[in-house]
């Protein structure tokens, strides 16, 4: 009988590999301390290499961050971050003049398109206590055709987003994160609108999966045979997936369509997976710019060096809001919208 398990690779440290239509997977879990006056971390940056400080001295990095960890004004064009936030808070700042503060299970979804600038800052608001902040950062490719869509950012805010308790025979539970595709009928909010997630046949879904101690879930097969399907075991003792079972973290591009049974083995496990109908088209990357050709490539560095995608509207290239501020986004349209919790 064929495995349903097509290539397995450690998963390694971030950013791990990924399959068409995505091209980029980081996962950030940084154990910040308590934050100081400026929404920095209240201790030393001693033996940090600030501005590239990806090192992880005692548990946390500062990034590109020089007072608040981060990544200060940055240009992307031709591709889409999906950021999942499971703890913390980001403020997000944009050449269009757009701004957000988002986190604590909420999702931003980002067609960077014809080009943008935006930093995304971690502030530390709590003073006194820890600030613990994890998140995935996810690029989604975008087809030729909408390469040059207008910049566009959506909010998925975390109350509108799914989240699915499956529990087996035994009584043992599994949760479902629904941040992009259907399960059981329940669709994560929409994305951006020229997005390759909201094209009716790409099947792109983003989900993360976790286990209890011992429990088992099916995973459906994916709605459109040709999706890509990959896995990534990132936490717990181990996983057994179909009749193998992985006791260091996985990388696992498997067959999507089937079902596949996962068993959390010892102590709980979670599980990120990415799925999508393959692109198909050439990829040529020149660090934040992921175009079809060498010649776009080109044409997108000479673009942002005579326009800035817009300029940078604000004082700092690492802005943050006030430390009181909630959550909270603010189109460039000027259309502000909060979550209802």
């Amino acid at each position: 009988m064929k495995s349903p398990i097509l290539q397995t690779l450690p998963l390694g440290s971030p950013p791990w590999v990924t399959a068409d239509p995505f091209l980029f997977c980081v996962h950030h879990d940084d154990k910040y301390p308590a934050g100081n006056e400026h929404m920095g971390p209240e201790a030393s940056l001693d033996g940090r290499n600030i501005g590239q400080d990806f090192g992880g001295k005692d548990g946390w990095s500062m990034y590109h961050g020089e007072q608040v960890p981060g990544f200060p004004g940055h240009p992307h064009r031709g591709f889409e971050t999906v950021t999942l936030v499971r703890n913390g808070l980001i403020d997000h700042s944009d050449s269009l003049g757009a701004t957000a503060r988002f986190g604590h299970g909420d999702v931003q979804w980002l067609t960077a398109g014809t080009g943008i600038v935006h930093s995304e800052m971690f502030p530390l608001v709590k003073k006194g206590e820890p600030n613990p902040t994890e998140l995935f950062q996810i690029w989604l490719n975008l087809p030729a055709e909408d390469k040059h869509a207008p910049p566009h950012f959506s909010m998925l805010w975390s109350q509108d987003i799914p989240r699915l308790t499956f529990t087996d025979a035994a009584g043992r539970n599994t949760v479902v994160t629904v941040a992009a595709g259907e399960l059981e009928g329940r669709r994560a909010p929409p994305p951006p609108p020229r997005s390759w997630a909201s094209r009716p046949d790409t099947d792109v879904a983003i989900w993360t999966i976790r286990l209890e101690p011992g429990a088992t879930w099916t995973l459906p097969p994916a709605k459109n045979p040709r999706a890509n399907r990959t896995l990534y075991f990132f936490e717990g003792d181990a996983l057994k997936v179909a009749d193998h079972a992985f006791r260091e973290h996985q990388i696992m591009a498997v067959q999507s369509d089937v079902a596949l049974q996962l068993e959390a083995v010892g102590s709980a496990v979670e599980v990120l997976m990415l799925q999508g109908r393959p692109i198909g088209q050439p990829v040529v990357q020149y660090g934040p710019f992921v175009m079809n050709t060498r010649a776009e490539i080109q044409q997108a560095i000479n673009d942002y060096q005579r326009t800035r995608f817009g300029g940078w509207p604000y004082k700092r290239d690492d802005p943050v809001h006030g430390r009181e501020e909630g959550r909270f986004a603010r189109h460039a349209d000027g259309r502000i919208e909060r979550p209802s919790r």
